[in-house]
């Protein structure tokens, strides 16, 4: 990250994340926690990508369900955020997770988000969150509150 970060004040969501992406804004700090970065935005469209560890499991042995619902969520929510304009905020209302197969340590996933319509005040979005090889693995759709900040 550069030393100088610019206003963010100033930018359209969209923008925001693309200069996070470059280092020229603070980016969130849940990805390097949790192991997933933000590899791809434009509007109405991002890409996370992440590989969850052993550290993740749960007690059963597979990757916990709170770490598929978090990189789901990040997409759910960061394609909505590049779609506010300068001087907006949202918060997510409501995300439903829909888990079709366990998920193994180790295997790198792609999360896509999509953004099925936002309104004046209601944003609405989904994502899949898949395999390199292209199974699927979790579903996600969100409701979120587009604000004035």
């Amino acid at each position: 990250m550069t030393d100088a970060l610019i206003d963010l004040t100033l930018l359209s969501g969209l923008e925001q994340l693309r200069a996070a992406m470059r280092g020229e804004a603070p980016i969130a700090p849940i990805g390097a926690t949790v192991g997933f970065d933000l590899v791809e935005v434009e509007e109405g469209r991002v890409v996370f990508e992440g590989t969850p560890t052993k550290a993740v499991y749960n007690p059963l042995g597979t990757v916990h369900g709170g770490w598929i619902a978090t990189i789901l969520d990040s997409a759910c929510g960061c394609v909505v955020h590049a779609m506010l304009k300068q001087g907006q905020a949202y918060t997510t209302l409501e995300l439903k997770t829909v888990f079709h197969r366990a998920l193994a340590a180790d295997t790198p996933v792609i999360a896509t988000g999509r953004i099925v319509q936002v309104g004046r005040r209601a944003a609405f979005s989904e994502a899949d969150l898949r395999g390199v090889d292209g199974k699927l693995y979790a579903t996600a759709t969100s409701t979120c509150l587009v604000m004035e900040r």
